[in-house]
């Protein structure tokens, strides 16, 4: 997961390989924003069936539930979140509040 921010907003981009739109949640409360999902295990073999007689020598990939909680900055604006999906990688932006925004003050 990356974490970045610009002077509009908050950056996220968590990579989530072999999921499906659906197996993603992404929530936001409190200021605290949630990805959650469940990547099942991956199956092996012949027509995508399980072989009984097969047995794992190393996995990259785990499987199973996770959960992964940011706590966003006070200026992120919950009213302003956008997610996107593509290619594995769920991009997420939060908007800041106009007032937390850097302005020029003129000098008179």
């Amino acid at each position: 997961m990356n974490i970045g921010t610009t002077d509009d907003s908050i950056e996220i981009v968590a990579f989530a390989p072999g999921l499906k739109l659906a197996e993603l949640d992404v929530s936001i409360d409190k200021g605290l924003l949630t990805i959650s999902g469940e990547r099942k295990a991956a199956q092996t073999g012949s027509d995508d069936k399980t072989r009984d007689d097969s047995r794992t020598y190393a996995q990259e990939r785990f499987s199973g539930s996770f959960r992964r909680v940011i706590e966003l900055p006070q200026n992120a604006d919950p009213d302003r979140v956008q997610a996107r999906y593509t290619n594995g990688c769920l991009s997420i932006s939060v908007g800041k509040r106009e007032a937390s925004k850097p302005r020029a003050i003129t000098v008179q």
